[in-house]
């Protein structure tokens, strides 16, 4: 870790804060920004360190976007890094969606307020679709030939999910496991490869997060979003379809 980093904690919170207040688009868009504004602009932080904190916001379960801003925050700041940035992150938007979902509760009938949620609605899917395609450039590599020969497996990984999700139109959680555990063994694999032990309490705590679960009306709300935050992949962009099936369809 590099000592003689070029900004404060007070001004990467302060980004953050303001990234949270103004930052359009979801995780994906979110994500790109910082890129270009602490990477490109700033140069705040490193491309190791960006991809590093990418891939590992990632490869865990919630929200992407918040994730790799309390990476960045641990980066050189540590736990209270980590911290401030992630309240500093998530506040704003907590307190905006809190006050929009009253007013929408209240005057949600109006045709002015229905067409203002849709017209935002309508420009954020542009923000999302060109950030989709620069995150995908920095996650697998360039639309070319060349690329996709050298990280076939990962295009493969790619396109299996687009398709999966397509046809399913939910979100695959195995899907996305049995990838990272199959790359990790082609490319790294562990020395217990070979043994016949099977750990089975992993697999017994990821089934214990669908479990059904019987209780008020309020506990099972709960329930659904901590089983939501603790195993849906993807961040925002596949949370959105599992809250639909799970909140709309499953519990009415």
């Amino acid at each position: 870790m590099n000592e003689n980093h070029k900004y404060t904690l007070r001004e990467l919170t302060l980004y953050f804060l303001k990234l949270g207040t103004i930052g359009f688009g979801g995780p994906v868009a979110l994500v790109g920004y910082v890129h270009k504004d602490l990477v490109e602009n700033r140069k705040w932080i490193s491309e190791d360190e960006y991809r590093e904190g990418l891939a590992l916001a990632q490869l865990a379960p919630g929200p992407l976007a918040a994730q790799l801003g309390i990476y960045l925050g641990f980066v050189h700041y540590r736990f209270l890094g980590a911290t401030l940035i992630g309240f500093a992150f998530v506040l704003p938007s907590f307190l905006m969606v809190l006050l929009l979902g009253i007013i929408y509760k209240l005057y949600g009938g109006l045709s002015w307020i229905q067409a203002v949620f849709y017209g935002v609605g309508a420009a954020v899917i542009g923000i999302i679709a060109l950030s989709s395609y620069k995150l995908t450039l920095k996650s697998i590599g360039q639309l070319n030939l060349e690329s996709m020969k050298s990280k076939w497996l990962l295009w493969l990984f790619f396109i299996l999910a687009v398709v999966i999700t397509y046809i399913t139109e939910q979100e695959q959680v195995l899907l996305f496991i049995a990838a990272g555990l199959l790359y990790m063994i082609i490319k790294a694999p562990p020395k217990w490869w070979n043994s016949k032990t099977v750990n089975s309490f992993s697999l017994v705590f990821l089934l214990a997060g669908f479990w059904s679960y019987e209780s008020s009306t309020f506990t099972k709300i709960a329930f659904f979003f901590v089983k939501a935050g603790t195993f849906v992949f993807g961040s925002g962009l596949a949370i959105v379809p599992f809250l639909h099936s799970g909140v709309v369809i499953e519990n009415q």
